[in-house]
């Protein structure tokens, strides 16, 4: 039996940040030169981190809804994470919680971003997603299926808000909103407008001209998050397909308008280097938003030495093993698993802050100068 270590999670209340005033909207700010992004880049160190979301929530909402956000463990999960090295996390908002209740979805947002910058870690925050369940509500929600990996995500916008147009308002609200409250604010790294926007999420049924209504919607999202004149960049990762010459609608908007480049790969190690080398005469700096699929190659060890060589950003799908079961492979969703898999696919730690691998924990340490670290 393997020796594992426990990484403790203390339970420790970061203070509640003040409100920030909503900036005048304005409309005379563009794309960054790639001098300015590569400046900013320069200026952040090498960027590893995760994809976060606390152990109790199996979606976006439950993360953030007030009956279920849980700064205590927050400040519990980020300690753990920056013992492992990580200097920045990813992590996934929805329009809904704004639309409910923006003042209070405001002052717990503040509240998050206090509580990672006390322990050194940047949010990169992505405000839609095209991924998984089209049909999100408020309020509790549902238990996860078991053996079954992100059986509860949930998109944003929703399939009914997407198609329809008297909403749009909202979601202007709601991003310039929410990117306005922290324009200035240096402890924020990112703004990631929109996750996957050409996924067609086929578990669920299939959402009637989505990919025309993500491609008119799309390039507005970048235009609304500018009109506030964020001093942070914004981006949107590809995923699928060429990235070159014969770029598909939805990934040329997304390459096109990012100031810094982001991308998904779960290959093997050698696909993951032939995607950057695919990005790289871009000229912009460059970060892998979403890595690690175990199974599938898709390992720390072979990934993140190839990223630190090519000063390329790199965050791991999951960090805390929850109510996501994303420790479960993809094919869950064709045959549900009995038992939590001997290799685990994506996720690090146990609620308890039990690596997953300790060998993965020493290599992120070991390449982050993070050894050693109480």
């Amino acid at each position: 039996m393997r020796r594992r270590t426990v990484l403790k999670l203390p339970l420790v209340l970061a203070a509640g940040a003040t409100l920030a005033r909503m900036p005048h909207a304005s409309a005379d700010v563009g794309r960054w030169p790639a001098d300015r992004a590569n400046t900013w880049y320069q200026a952040q160190g090498w960027l590893v981190g995760a994809n976060y979301i606390t152990a109790n929530a199996i979606n976006q909402l439950e993360m953030f809804q007030a009956a279920t956000y849980e700064p205590r463990r927050i400040d519990g999960e980020l300690t753990v994470a920056r013992r492992i090295g990580f200097n920045t996390v990813r992590v996934f908002l929805h329009d809904l919680l704004w639309a409910q209740d923006k003042e209070g979805f405001a002052r717990r947002l503040a509240q998050f971003v206090a509580i990672a910058a006390s322990h050194g870690i940047k949010p990169l925050f992505v405000l839609f997603d095209s991924c998984w369940d089209p049909n999100p509500v408020l309020g509790p929600q549902r238990a996860p299926t078991p053996g079954v990996h992100n059986s509860g995500w949930v998109q944003s916008p929703g399939a009914a808000h997407l198609a329809d147009p008297a909403y749009q308002r909202v979601l202007y609200d709601y991003v310039t909103g929410v990117v306005g409250l922290f324009r200035n604010d240096n402890r924020v790294l990112g703004w990631d407008l929109w996750n996957e926007p050409d996924n067609p999420a086929k578990v669920y049924p299939k959402v009637a001209n989505k990919q025309s209504l993500v491609t008119t919607l799309l390039p507005q999202v970048f235009q609304w998050a500018r009109s506030v004149g964020p001093t942070q960049p914004l981006t949107s990762g590809v995923w699928q397909g060429s990235w070159g010459d014969s770029r598909s609608a939805i990934s040329g908007i997304q390459l096109d308008n990012s100031d810094i480049i982001t991308f998904h790969s779960y290959g093997k190690p050698n696909e993951f280097e032939a995607r950057i080398n695919e990005l790289a005469p871009l000229g912009r700096p460059i970060l892998c938003t979403e890595y690690l699929a175990r199974s599938l190659g898709s390992t720390i060890e072979g990934i993140l030495p190839i990223a630190q060589r090519h000063n390329v950003g790199a965050y791991t799908w999951g960090m805390v093993a929850g109510k996501t079961q994303t420790y479960f492979p993809w094919d869950s969703w064709d045959h549900p698993y009995p038992a939590t898999p001997k290799t685990w696919f994506s996720d690090l730690v146990t609620p308890d802050g039990v690596p997953y691998s300790n060998s993965e924990i020493q290599t992120i340490q070991r390449l982050t100068g993070a050894a050693g670290r109480p």
